[in-house]
């Protein structure tokens, strides 16, 4: 089952309860819990559209049944959302995010969760509707970016490597930038990630730096894209999450395990075969 949820990060309980799928309450306890094909049971994950939830939607075809598993599938748009949910109940699992975020929302929000391996990357990519070339952004270029802080740094690195600005840092962002670092003087317009599609349309926008999953519902390819971040020794794989109270939940482990399984890497690399999503395992 796949349904599309696009929620505030407040009554999100209340929400998800209203489409009869009130997360994990109603599941035997890890103690208890055995997986039969013959009468699966439900485990219920938040996951962004594009590629998690399509993913998960392969899962559910046919290997997770096969496994004693069903994928009770959420659509997020938004990211803070799913770590809610999963926070409160609302959610067994959830699958959207990368290692930088994760621990920046466990560091400030103090989740108690644990996550998986990586299972794919999307790379964060550079778009204009108005420059055909990396080298064609003039000084004083107007660029939106993310206002999330883990992924703005990767979004200024991926400016740095296309040779826009200099001398990236872990904690750089685009208020503290010195003119030594941005020498173009770039005038950057932060956004939530989601609304970073709108901004590239946005006739006042030179350059957006938009992040794979958005690329990906919105139909844009990074093969069209002015700079596109490398996959090697990249830190950003999305993995599956959950919370710590839930580390033996058999249906977690199964779902985390099918996520790495042979069949899941040659689904990606037929779907995805210009590495917009690329297997991170």
């Amino acid at each position: 089952m796949r349904k599309s949820l696009t929620l505030l990060a407040t009554g999100i309980a209340a929400a998800l309860a209203l489409t009869g799928c009130g997360g994990g309450s109603s599941a035997p306890s890890a103690e208890t819990q055995t997986l039969d094909p013959a009468k699966p049971v439900t485990l219920t994950v938040g996951a962004s559209p594009v590629p998690q939830a399509k993913i998960l939607e392969f899962l559910n075809q046919d290997l997770a049944p096969k496994a004693g598993l069903k994928l009770d599938i959420k659509e997020i748009e938004d990211y803070q959302t799913p770590n809610t949910a999963l926070s409160d109940g609302s959610l067994d699992a959830n699958y959207y995010q990368h290692l930088p975020w994760y621990e920046d929302q466990v560091k400030t929000k103090g989740y108690k969760f644990g996550h998986g391996e990586g299972v794919h990357i999307e790379p964060y990519a550079a778009f204009s509707e108005k420059d055909k070339d990396i080298k064609d952004i003039q000084d004083g270029a107007k660029v939106a970016i993310t206002n999330d802080p883990s992924n703005q740094v990767r979004a200024l690195r991926v400016l740095e490597v296309a040779g826009l600005v200099k001398n990236i840092e872990d904690d750089s962002s685009v208020l503290t930038l010195t003119d030594e670092q941005n020498p173009k003087k770039l005038k950057f317009s932060e956004n939530q990630p989601e609304l970073l599609i709108n901004d590239l349309k946005d006739p006042s926008v030179d350059l957006a730096l938009i992040n794979g999953n958005f690329i990906l519902k919105a139909g844009l390819s990074t093969k069209d894209a002015l700079a596109v971040e490398s996959v090697e020794n990249n830190p950003y794989a999305n993995f599956l999450a959950w919370r710590e109270d839930s580390k033996d939940d058999v249906r977690i482990k199964k779902l985390d395990e099918l996520l790495h399984s042979p069949e899941v890497k040659a689904f990606i690399e037929k779907e995805w075969p210009n590495g917009d999503v690329t297997v991170a395992f």
